[in-house]
């Protein structure tokens, strides 16, 4: 059962592109009334992953930071990236002189 939502927000102009058929294809299955009710609902949806991503990525510097191993210098994280990267840069070019 649908529930009536009361307006209590200003207009807004949306250009949706491609997502247009996304829209027209869901107000097209009868399942919204308009677009306003399709757009509140992906917004709640974007609202609760965002939600889940956040409780995620508090988990991970939670566990970061219980992990009792030692830290790893800045410099020395930087000189391996700087090391991996120029690895990755003469494959690439090795890569593309053997295509």
């Amino acid at each position: 059962m649908k529930v009536p939502t009361m307006r209590n927000s200003r207009t807004h102009s949306v250009t949706l592109g491609p997502l247009e058929a996304s829209l027209q294809r869901r107000l097209e299955s009868g399942e919204y009334d308009n677009a306003s009710e399709v757009l509140r609902t992906a917004l709640r949806a974007l609202d609760r992953e965002e939600a889940m991503l956040d409780e995620i990525l508090r988990e991970k510097v939670r566990a970061s930071m219980a992990n009792k191993r030692p830290s790893i210098p800045a410099e020395v994280v930087f000189r391996r990236l700087e090391a991996r990267h120029a690895r990755q840069v003469k494959t690439a070019k090795a890569a593309k002189r053997g295509a």
